[in-house]
């Protein structure tokens, strides 16, 4: 994490608290080593919203989609505060030595399953890299329900669940393996949109 993304953080985590009130539920299943945060992707304001539910100091990088590093000086700022860029629709041999190396120090990371934002469960599927890196790295998945789009000042429940590391059959998880274990990562976080912390 650098200390950019802490002085970012302090920056913005008021402004989304303000237009987007929402309640957290679930950081004691946070492991105190490296995990992978996998939220639904419903809104381009998820990552921001993930992040600011999470403490400052969670050593979090996150993995965000290149097209948004062509953008001048946007690019260069998300790279100062910890995102690096992923290729969709391929495999990204850049972004997955980038995220090992990332979990591989103990860090946290946050990426999204699907992959692409979806308005409703089952529009697509999982990628099998979360559960990729999850098997390779031997860390934790965490399943993370940040609501459907948000809309301003209405409120939304940020849930996080009990970490989830799938079990293979041999030394290493087969390309089915890590397909099932995506679907069933991606079939936790769904379930999680039962919780209402306004309750």
């Amino acid at each position: 994490m650098t200390s950019f993304y802490r002085f970012v953080y302090r920056i913005i985590a008021p402004f989304i608290r303000l237009f987007f009130p929402h309640r957290v539920v679930g950081l004691e299943n946070l492991p105190e080593g490296g995990a992978i945060i996998c939220p639904n992707h419903a809104s381009g304001w998820d990552p921001f919203l993930v992040a600011v539910s999470m403490p400052v100091d969670s050593r979090l990088a996150v993995m965000g989609k290149d097209q948004l590093f062509h953008i001048p000086v946007v690019g260069w700022l998300l790279r100062k505060a910890g995102v690096f860029p992923v290729k969709r629709g391929g495999n990204d041999l850049t972004a997955m030595k980038t995220a090992l190396r990332v979990l591989g120090e103990g860090n946290r990371l946050l990426v999204f399953p699907e992959g692409t934002r979806v308005d409703e469960q089952g529009e697509t599927g999982a990628k099998g890299g979360v559960a990729v890196m999850a098997a390779r790295t031997k860390t934790p998945m965490i399943p993370v329900y940040c609501g459907p789009k948000h809309k301003l000042f209405r409120k939304t429940t940020v849930v996080f669940g009990e970490p989830y590391s799938p079990v293979c059959a041999g030394r290493r998880p087969t390309a089915e393996e890590n397909r099932q274990a995506a679907e069933e990562l991606l079939r936790r976080i769904y379930a999680l949109s039962e919780v209402d912390g306004w309750k």
